[in-house]
């Protein structure tokens, strides 16, 4: 199947320090798109990959898991690796448990994580009914969209397979159990009004990880999809000057005619 149009991969080569962006589960790149395109502006080196069985129709990813949609982000960390002298990763919802794997599992390779409306459990009476539910009933209610801003729109699927939500399940409980071999500084921001993932999970993420250099931060007029919402900027400068504050001289200004079309001629 083609790939929906606004979802495709993104990538610019910019300069030795690279950010790798995971989209959530269900999304696409179209969600962290204007993100990337910031990051890139500023001379930064920037992957956004499109995970395997998104961004096209959600039958493709009734087949996949939670094993494919790591190995493509952690192929696209280690090509940035070889290129990159500091690489930091970053993500949305299922994207922010993708970021938090890559630095449990990579180490020193990761210089920084971002994580913004983290995931870290399937909630509800759902999730215990998932590995029977699965094999009666192929899909439930999407979870895409959930913006605060007019006219704010995420390119996600309308349904969720049921299939890749006990994978993703599954992949929430690898992931806490591997949150105290994250030691790198981490950056989460999260909307105290969320309809997609509640704030105890921001809150399990933080009491778990073995960072010490820690920042919180609330985006108090956003819901889920923040990356596109009112607090985008805010998510994009404190993201820049986190990057800035421990790679010095890797994040630069925005360069001039480098806007939106420019970023994407260079990806």
């Amino acid at each position: 199947m083609p790939v929906l149009p606004g979802a495709e991969p993104y990538r610019h080569e910019g300069g030795e320090a690279g950010v790798l962006l995971c989209h959530g589960f269900t999304g696409s790149p179209q969600s962290l798109r204007p993100w990337a395109e910031y990051l890139a502006a500023r001379g930064l080196t920037v992957a956004l990959p499109l995970l395997p069985g998104h961004g096209t129709r959600w039958e493709d990813m009734q087949p996949t898991g939670w094993q494919d949609w790591y190995a493509e982000v952690d192929r696209e960390l280690r090509a940035l690796r070889e290129r990159c002298a500091r690489v930091f990763v970053a993500g949305l919802s299922m994207g922010g448990a993708l970021a938090l794997r890559l630095a449990a599992k990579h180490g020193d390779a990761v210089a920084g994580v971002m994580v913004v409306n983290p995931a870290n459990k399937v909630h509800g009476l759902s999730a215990y009914a998932l590995p029977l539910a699965r094999h009666l009933v192929r899909t439930t209610k999407g979870v895409a969209g959930d913006i605060a801003r007019p006219g704010g729109a995420e390119l996600g699927y309308d349904r969720v397979p049921l299939h890749a939500a006990h994978s993703l399940r599954a992949f929430f409980r690898l992931v806490d159990g591997e949150l105290p071999q994250v030691t790198q500084p981490l950056l989460l921001l999260r909307s105290p009004q969320d309809h997609v993932v509640p704030p105890a999970d921001s809150a399990r993420i933080l009491s778990r990880v073995s960072s010490t250099d820690v920042t919180e931060i609330l985006l108090e007029q956003s819901y889920h999809v923040a990356t596109l919402d009112h607090d985008a900027e805010r998510i994009f400068e404190e993201s820049a000057a986190f990057i800035g504050r421990l790679a010095p001289g890797a994040v630069g200004a925005a360069e001039p005619g480098l806007g939106e079309e420019g970023v994407r001629a260079g990806g």
